[in-house]
């Protein structure tokens, strides 16, 4: 597998985990589920912080700056899948840009 779709798979893995440990985490708090689903959150926070530092690219400032932007669209598509949330056009609007701009930097090129 090239390192150009083992990131992809990683940003995408480590976006479930991280996205998805929040939203237990939040049931657990405010949808009164209990500590299990607190606990439950915790783990999946863990193992996205795994699957982060799998990256191909060993630059923790780099990694964690272009998941940002990974971040602000797998949030929007975790809440439309379980949440029922619509986006608008402003919030599709700056998830496109956000990827963007994970695309340039992280898979630009650069001098070796």
């Amino acid at each position: 597998m090239n390192d150009l779709v083992r990131s992809i798979l990683l940003f995408a893995a480590a976006a479930f985990f991280e996205i998805g440990g929040a939203w237990l985490v939040w049931q657990g708090i405010r949808e009164h589920k209990g500590w299990v689903w607190i606990g439950a959150g915790v783990i999946a926070l863990g193992i996205y912080g795994v699957f982060a530092s799998l990256q191909p690219d060993a630059n923790f400032g780099r990694i964690l700056a272009a998941y940002g932007g990974v971040f602000v669209a797998g949030s929007l598509a975790w809440g439309m899948l379980v949440d029922g949330f619509r986006p608008d056009r402003w919030d599709v609007t700056g998830a496109l840009l956000c990827l963007a701009g994970v695309a340039v930097i992280m898979y630009a090129p650069r001098p070796a």
